[in-house]
């Protein structure tokens, strides 16, 4: 038996979150709880985007339905068939399911007493380092949040552009951060010729990689920038869900994966063997994020490349306690059944 309630929680952020598209203040998120009849909870939560359609609205119109599939199954373990019809029942709205999944996965893991990537059987020891974000800011802004981040021991940095100062902003975090492995994302906010020019400049700097240069709805721009971009290409908007993976095959070196667009722990697995098998490798990213939510991914990380599983670290304050992340390691318990997410 399976019981199940929801609740929306706002996350005010440790400073102000922008990106080419806006700027966010603080993060709403629905947390999900299934409890068995033993009393054993399991937690989850879904970070909607309306960039990909979704709200805190939609997902709380949406989940008793989703919710409803899982209490009628009633049998935690049987993840894959309640995903299924969830997936039958409501389409779309891919955070709202995720949140259920990672609910369900969470209290499977619980119910046998292990951490879930030991369901999974996966090695704890194989985890990349998890990237810390630095948002779009003033110049002066940008080089105090780099070096707080090399101070807090992040030697992954993740950079945002998409602005006329692009060229000051990547000199300033440099600058800051000499040593750092450095990754950028412009969000969409560039047209093929001008990725293209601004991969030179991210050449020079040592940029590990640029994400999503141009707009997902033109394909073929991002092929254009993919086969004269002088750093490797990332792609993130250009990849929701298992469909997506072959489409982006020969026009980018790294996807970019997230629960909360592909809908859940299962469907991110199946991609991330898909992405394998189309030689592609994998990231897997989140949105702004309690605990409850980025626990469940960081079990994913010994099937990565690279992680960038900051969102609770963006938040000055959550609901919930999750894994150590501290200097950007990813530490996966072997103390601790289910996520490792628990409420304070």
């Amino acid at each position: 038996m399976i019981t199940g309630e929801f609740e929306r929680v706002s996350l005010p952020l440790a400073d102000d979150f922008t990106i080419s598209r806006g700027t966010q203040e603080e993060a709403e998120n629905v947390v999900v709880r299934l409890t068995d009849e033993g009393g054993m909870t399991g937690h989850g939560a879904a970070a909607p985007s309306p960039h990909y359609g979704e709200t805190v609205d939609t997902v709380e119109a949406v989940l008793p339905a989703l919710v409803e599939e899982a209490e009628s199954v009633g049998d935690p373990h049987a993840i894959e068939r309640i995903e299924h019809r969830m997936e039958a029942r409501v389409r779309r709205n891919p955070a709202a399911r995720a949140a259920v999944s990672i609910a369900l996965h969470d209290l499977a893991a619980k119910r046998l007493g292990v951490p879930l990537y030991r369901l999974w059987g996966l090695d704890a020891d194989e985890c990349p380092l998890t990237s810390f974000t630095i948002g779009l800011d003033s110049v002066d802004r940008v080089r105090e949040k780099t070096e707080d981040a090399v101070d807090a021991g992040y030697p992954v940095l993740k950079l945002k552009l998409g602005t006329e100062r692009d060229e000051e902003l990547l000199e300033a975090v440099r600058e800051a951060a000499p040593d750092a492995t450095l990754r950028v994302d412009a969000n969409e906010a560039w047209t093929p010729r001008e990725a293209v020019e601004k991969s030179s400049l991210l050449a020079e700097h040592d940029v590990e990689f640029v994400e999503q240069p141009v707009t997902a709805e033109h394909p073929d721009g991002l092929r254009y920038v993919y086969e004269r971009s002088a750093v490797p290409v990332a792609v993130d908007e250009s990849v929701e869900t298992l469909a997506d993976v072959p489409q982006v095959a020969d026009c980018c070196d790294v996807v970019n994966l997230k629960l909360m667009k592909c809908g859940g722990l299962r469907e991110a697995r199946r991609m991330i063997h898909a992405a394998r098998a189309h030689g592609l490798e994998v990231m897997l990213g989140c949105m702004v994020e309690t605990n409850a939510a980025i626990a469940a991914a960081c079990h994913l990380a010994p099937l990565l490349d690279y992680a960038d599983l900051d969102g609770a670290l963006l938040l000055a304050a959550d609901e919930y306690d999750g894994l150590d992340l501290s200097g950007g390691e990813i530490r996966l318990p072997d103390d601790r059944s289910g996520t490792g997410a628990e409420p304070r």
